[in-house]
């Protein structure tokens, strides 16, 4: 059993006793730091975002969810040009920083949009199955195997019955190279999480099927040797 645990782990399989990640305290304070400077992993994101916004159906949302807001910049990308002129979206994050920057970023699009500042507990401050999409990119690789069960449920509350969730995060690598890539990156995490941003690769499908979620669309990208997983599913009843 120990030698399968580090196999796993060694695939960016979550743990939910062996892997090490940021307290919530502890990434908070991270992204404090980094600040505007999380707009510079675009680099590798933009390609997996796109796919998300592809196979995301967003044209149709009234209602938007975004854990994990960041700068806003997924955010003014829907806003911009995938969401009609009558949706509403509410953004979410732990970083006072974030949320500054959000706020300033997004002010242009005035009352469709609020952004909140949490404090990383659950449940959120929102009514249920009040949204059509519930959004959160690059944020479950940084979290703990409980957390993401916690956000999974607040999703499944969240949303409509014919609501999507819709996820990207790292991923192993599907390729020699990126499987390189991500080998490494797990190796720095479980020696110092904090020097990738707390982040580790994941396998989102195998997660949300675990967690009885219908698979719409599992997509993974590669930008620059680093693989995404895009993943839209469905809340079952």
């Amino acid at each position: 059993m120990r030698k399968r645990a580090k196999d796993e782990e060694a695939r960016g399989v979550p743990l939910p006793h062996d892997v090490r990640v940021l307290t919530h305290g502890q990434a908070q304070a991270f992204y404090n730091r980094m600040g505007a400077r999380q707009d510079w992993q675009a680099f590798y994101e933009a390609k997996a975002t796109q796919n998300l916004i592809a196979h995301g159906s967003f044209a149709t949302a009234q209602a938007v969810f975004e854990f994990g807001c960041g700068t806003g910049a997924f955010a003014e990308r829907l806003l911009t040009a995938h969401l009609s002129p009558e949706a509403q979206y509410v953004a979410v994050d732990s970083s006072a920083t974030m949320i500054r920057l959000a706020q300033a970023r997004l002010a242009r699009f005035g009352s469709r949009v609020e952004v909140q500042q949490t404090d990383g507990s659950f449940p959120f401050d929102a009514p249920s199955g009040l949204y059509d999409r519930f959004v959160s990119t690059y944020v479950a690789d940084l979290l703990s195997a409980s957390d993401i069960a916690e956000v999974l449920s607040e999703a499944h509350r969240l949303l409509r019955p014919e609501g999507l969730l819709c996820l990207v995060s790292l991923t192993p690598g599907p390729m020699w190279f990126s499987r390189l890539v991500t080998g490494l990156w797990t190796g720095i995490h479980r020696l110092t999480p904090s020097l990738v941003g707390g982040c580790r690769p994941l396998e989102l499908q195998a997660l949300l099927s675990a967690s009885g979620w219908q698979l719409v669309s599992v997509n993974i990208v590669t930008a620059f040797g680093i693989p995404s997983e895009i993943v839209v599913a469905k809340p079952q009843p």
